[in-house]
Order: C-alpha cells, then structure tokens, then sequence
C-alpha cells in the first residue's frame, strides 16, 4: 500500500465527513455489496439558512435550535445563527474570536440533546447564516415560526431552515390577484451567487427575463415577487430555481388575503413515486399539484393512504401531467374526518415529477393554509424541532412494507425528561397521532425519528395555534436530518485503487 493511496482514502473520507453530501460506492461490477461497500460517519461541520421571517411589524417570530443525542463527531463543537449583516460580510475571514467581535449570534446552541430558542418581534429580522461542527453538527436542526395575528398571510408561518444547494423545484407557487409568493434567495458563501427562476403554467414555460442571473451577495438574501416575473396571472405555478454559479438556499414565502399563508418548502427530487405525508383529518380543502420536468409525459395512480388503508380519491383515481406543464387537480375534503396521505405511483412507463399540496382548514372567513411539498423517507433518523405540548401531531406514513419506528420526545429547552415511544405503521395506511411529550416540560422540545425495522416510513409534524376561532396551523415534512454520511470503508477502497 503506497503512501498516495492512503493520502486519498483519508481525503474523501473526511469531505464526506464535513461536507454531509459525498456519497462513495462500490463501482459497478466490483462484486461486493452496497451495503458493505460504505460506512455511516456522523458529519463534522453542517450549514443551515433561515429566510427572512416577515416585514410586518405585527409578526412575532422564534426560532428552535436543536443537535439529537447519538453518535457524535467529536468532543468540541459549536453552532452559531448569525444576521446575515453587511459586517458578517465585512468579517474577517476564517471564522475565530475576531469574527465573534464584529458579528454577535443570534441563537447558540451549547450541547446536544436540549433545545435552545430565541424570539424576534416586527418587520425588522434579517435573515440567518448557521454553521454547527465537532458534536453539534450531526443532526443540527432549526426551525423558525411566525405568527400573523391581522393581514395579508395571518396565521401561523413556520419553516425548516435548509441547507444550501443549486437546484430546487416549487409546484404549488401561484401569481394569482389576492397572493402574493416571494422565493427568498440567501447566500451564505463569501463569493456572490447567481441565480436563474423559470416559471411554469399550464400551458407551459412562461416568457421572463427578469428571473435570469439574478445577483445574490455575499452574506445576504434576496426576496423576489413570483408576480413581477411574468405579467400574466397564473393560479398554479411550477418554479425552479438553479444557481448557475455559487449556491444558495431558496423558500417561498406564500400570502393570501383571504386564505392567510405558509412557506412552500422545495419539493423532493424529481421521482417517479412520490410521498405526500400528513394531510391533516379535518382539512376542508386540498390541492394537488405536479409537474414533469423530464421529456415525458407523466401518467400517475393517486392514492390516498388512510388509517385504514389506501383508496383512490372519488373522480381523481388518475393524473396526467404533461411534459412542462403544471397539472393541479382540487381534491376538496379528501380526507373525510381521517388524517390521510397521498402517493403518486407511475401506472405504466415511469416519469419524473415533483408535487407539492396546499392544504385548507376552516371554514368561510376563519380559513387558514399550510403546504405539504412531495418528501424522501426519514431515512436514518428524522429531526423536527418546535414542539410543544399542545398541538403538535405526527404523521408516519409507510407507502409500501408495514414499517416500525421509534419517536424520541427530547428533554425540553427549559427543562423536562425525555421519553420515547414506537409505533408500527401498516403498508399503505398513515398513522396520525399526537407527538409524544416529555415528562415535566418547560419550554419546547424535539421529535426525531428513527427506523426501527420494515419497510420506509415517510412522516411530517403538524404544528396548531388557533386565535380567535382561525385554526391557524403550520406542517413540516421529516425527511433525513443529514447527521451521518456515506463514506468508503479503506479496506474496500484499497481493492479498487489497487485492480
């Protein structure tokens, strides 16, 4: 074994390590199993952007951050919220005490296993630049939540704070009169990014320039209005958002006059079968939209997966998206007093797509949304903070084989003792139930979710604070919380270096 070879088997195992995102296989052929061919490290360094939370002066915003207990990546760690500032901009490079000086954090988190919170009030939260290492970073996770009491989008906001990336599909967005849709675009590299929108109909691409190379700086965020890209409404609208240089993370932010709003989170990857978990059981309005970005069309089976098991919606047994063209069907009451999701499987030749659902509950001018995009399973364990002791309900839903999982209730971020309870979700059926509270909690806390045996769990958390009869409400989807990464095992690697 030569000294290179050793130089490059460390080097891709510790970029998998920091990054989160490298996955190393066997190459094909080699005759060894997938599953032996990679070991699971828990990352050492993870980033997170939170999106501006509102312009109102009457919006009152927290923020949950929280690192699960478990396997960890090293003894020291730290994760930071920072202002995306002009100064954070202006920092001097490489991080250390220098940078802690000219930029104060907004929220910290000290160790794994407790949540830490924060609270901004009125129009004037920048939006937050995170990074976690050493022990804090496997699993880091930060939710932020807003509440509108009056105005346009009042309600109950929240949204997952994301990693950055340069590719992102939104079905669900809308330019229609009485929405406004704002994709929120934030930077957190010391390079500008830049970004490309395309929008599209029912009819297809829409003809925009204003949505090309737009210029993102260094440490900043970027809100752009989905209704000045094109001059022609559209009810239901498909965006993708494309970095053509840096990265970015990237959130719209959905507010109806009438309907109150929500963030529309990105859509899974392109699949030919996709999840849609945790339609809440009294949802008096739902609708369906999907989009085919591959060259064919896309001919899907919908399936609602109830507690009892999987039926087809009365007169929406079927879709058909075109190629290019955003399909949206309204699915009324689908639910009928039952917490239900939906799957979308190919019925011959399989077609990508991605789909998203706006979910309704309330009635007349008590109305109030949320959104449901399309979500990869949980994966080896799934982190949702923000919970409290009343209103939150989970959604585990298992497409395919029964799946078991375990649901871990943290301690909480002012006290309380964690609990954990396991539940086994038949195939084709969605399990709603009421998260699981720690004993003697002050605070908020954590949920995560882990597999346990069977076959994939999908799952999402459904967050309520109704005021003055508006049963206002929020969802996030669970998919895995990027806390360990596929990296090669030497032994296997020194087989292939070496043929």
């Amino acid at each position: 074994m030569n000294r290179s070879t050793q130089s490059l088997i460390a080097a891709v195992a510790a970029l998998a390590a920091v990054t989160g995102f490298a996955v190393a296989n066997a190459p094909e052929g080699s005759g060894d199993d997938g599953a032996k061919a990679a070991a699971r490290l828990p990352v050492e360094r993870t980033s997170l952007l939170c999106p501006v939370p509102s312009s109102s002066d009457l919006a009152e915003t927290s923020y949950t951050a929280f690192t699960p207990k478990g396997e960890e990546s090293g003894e020291a760690g730290k994760a930071e919220l920072l202002p995306a500032t002009k100064e954070l901009t202006d920092a001097p490079k490489g991080g250390g005490k220098d940078t802690k000086k000219a930029v104060k954090p907004f929220l910290a988190s000290k160790a794994p296993g407790r949540p830490v919170t924060g609270e901004e009030s009125g129009g004037s939260s920048p939006a937050l630049l995170g990074t976690a290492d050493g022990k804090l970073a496997p699993g880091w996770t930060v939710q932020q939540t807003t509440k509108y009491s009056v105005g346009s989008g009042r309600g109950l906001q929240g949204a997952n704070c994301t990693a950055p990336d340069t590719d992102f599909w939104f079905p669900g967005a809308s330019s229609a009169k009485g929405r406004s849709d704002y994709v929120h675009l934030t930077n957190p590299d010391d390079s500008a990014a830049v970004v490309d929108i395309e929008l599209y109909g029912k009819d297809g691409a829409l003809k925009t320039e204003v949505g090309e190379a737009i210029q993102v700086q260094p440490h900043s965020s970027v809100p752009v209005l989905l209704s000045t890209l094109s001059p022609k409404e559209q009810t239901n609208l498909t965006m993708h958002v494309t970095a053509r240089s840096g990265r970015v993370a990237a959130a719209v932010q959905s507010s109806d006059d009438k309907l109150g709003g929500d963030w529309l989170p990105a859509s899974a990857d392109p699949a030919s079968r996709v999840v849609l978990p945790g339609i809440p059981k009294d949802a008096t309005s739902v609708r369906l939209v999907a989009f085919a970005p591959g060259a064919d069309d896309a001919d899907l089976k919908v399936q609602l997966a109830s507690p009892n098991g999987s039926i087809s919606p009365a007169g929406h047994a079927n879709l058909h998206v075109k190629s290019g063209m955003t399909s949206a069907v309204d699915l009324d009451d689908v639910t009928k007093g039952e917490a239900g999701s939906l799957i979308l499987t190919p019925t011959e030749d399989a077609a990508p797509v991605v789909a998203a659902l706006r979910v309704t509950r309330g009635k007349g001018a008590d109305q109030e949304t949320a959104f449901i995009p399309a979500t990869k399973a949980i994966g080896t364990r799934a982190t949702v903070a923000d919970n409290r002791a009343k209103g939150s309900t989970l959604s585990l839903v298992a497409p395919g084989k029964t799946g078991k999982v375990r649901v871990t209730a943290s301690e909480g971020s002012e006290g309380g003792t964690p609990t954990s309870k396991t539940y086994t979700v038949k195939g084709g059926t969605t399990l709603g139930v009421k998260a699981p509270v720690p004993s003697g909690l002050k605070g908020t806390y954590a949920l995560t979710v882990e597999p346990v045996s069977g076959g994939d769990v999908h799952a999402s958390r459904m967050l309520e604070d109704p005021e003055d009869g508006i049963p206002m409400f929020t969802i996030q989807t669970l998919p895995d919380d990027r806390g360990t990464v596929s990296v090669p095992q030497a032994e296997q690697d020194l087989k292939v270096l070496q043929k």
